[in-house]
């Protein structure tokens, strides 16, 4: 076993059906006074609700979350957040809620109460990004780290098939790449191969079955292992493509994870072959087919789109300027990524673009 470190993060967890139950406990465990609740306007209703239940204590809401943090609203929102003496965000619902809350956070030492409505993983990790100019840049502090995670299976019963399956792929992408990470370790190889195994098990269920209550419980289950991988280990060629193709084209996140996941994996695979072998037997097609394979056919095979072209918002031209940018400012990677590497990449978002299944 090679040698490693290990460093847990910080942080509360209640998980369970009717665990929104426990919310007004959880604000007066951080001690808050004067609770901001955030969310996408169409969170609105909800995070309305949120404040109705935290009575005196609630300040507001800013219910104006989008996709990549644009550093516009940031601004707002920080002001917001002053204006009403906010001492305790509350983010309710996905990614983007989570990812504005981080960027309050990171300027105004605020902590952090999030509930997850999906399987993004982002409020397990230290990691926030915004996005301006059209490049979205990433970082980490343990400013933004929520101290608190309410996980409610209920909260997630509504989420629409098709985001339940393509938010499933986004944080089975955290797990897999944590899986050849550099900084990787025997536990945070452990939780990403139980977490892809729990989600990938969930997703063919709900899509059968939307409101499936044990099928929506593993599927939470999972995304927070895989949301706990992403936050302990480094990103790698996966999440630059991602983080690439979101900032730069705003392409939607989830979608975006989903198609180049398979893709990525099968650029990584003859240098990462033990994280393939989990990868495989996670998914239950060891001997059958390749772990970028696998990962293409359980997004397919669920519904979810595994072309680029598909999105909208990207033409074929633009994929150069995409490698381009993926390999001035690349992240760490098994398969070194450098200018010598740019055509390979290319031919990689070629193949996502067109939807071509790797081998």
């Amino acid at each position: 076993m090679k040698a490693f470190i290990y460093n847990s993060q910080p942080g509360r967890v209640v998980f369970g059906s009717g665990a929104l139950e426990s919310l007004e406990q959880e604000v007066e465990l951080l001690g808050a006074e004067r609770v901001v609740v955030l969310s996408t306007p169409g969170q609105q209703g909800p995070a309305q609700a949120i404040a109705q239940r935290l009575d005196r204590r609630a300040a507001g809401i800013f219910p104006r979350a989008v996709m990549h943090v644009p550093m516009a609203l940031v601004s707002e929102a920080r002001a917001e957040a002053r204006r009403l003496g906010a001492d305790c965000l509350v983010a309710m619902g996905g990614g983007s809620t989570v990812g504005l809350a981080k960027a309050i956070a990171l300027e105004l030492d605020l902590p952090i109460l999030a509930i997850p409505t999906t399987y993004a993983g982002s409020e397990m990790t230290p990691i926030y990004g915004m996005t301006e100019g059209g490049v979205k840049k990433t970082g980490k502090d343990p400013r933004v780290l929520p101290r608190t995670v309410i996980y409610d299976p209920d909260l997630t019963l509504r989420l629409p098939v098709a985001l339940s399956i393509t938010s499933g792929m986004n944080a089975i992408a955290h797990a897999a790449e944590g899986l050849y990470a550099k900084d990787g370790n025997p536990i945070m190889a452990m939780m990403a191969e139980e977490g892809i195994r729990a989600l990938a098990g969930a997703m063919p269920v709900l899509r059968r079955q939307p409101t499936d209550a044990d099928a929506r419980a593993d599927a939470l289950y999972g995304a927070w292992l895989c949301g706990t991988v992403l936050g302990n280990v480094g990103m790698a060629l996966h999440h630059k493509l991602c983080h690439t193709l979101g900032g730069t084209f705003n392409l939607p996140h989830a979608e975006v994870h989903t198609v180049i996941l398979p893709q990525a994996i099968a650029f990584n695979a003859p240098f990462a072959r033990p994280a393939m072998a989990r990868i495989e037997r996670a998914l239950g097609t060891q001997g059958a087919s390749s772990a970028a394979a696998a990962l293409f056919d359980l997004a397919r095979d669920n519904g979810a789109p595994v072309a680029l072209k598909v999105l909208g918002g990207i033409a074929e031209a633009d994929l150069a300027h995409a490698a381009d940018l993926a390999v001035q400012a690349p992240y760490w990677n098994p398969r070194q990524i450098d200018a010598g590497q740019r055509d390979a990449i290319h031919q990689l978002l070629l193949a996502a673009y067109h939807g071509i299944r790797p081998d």
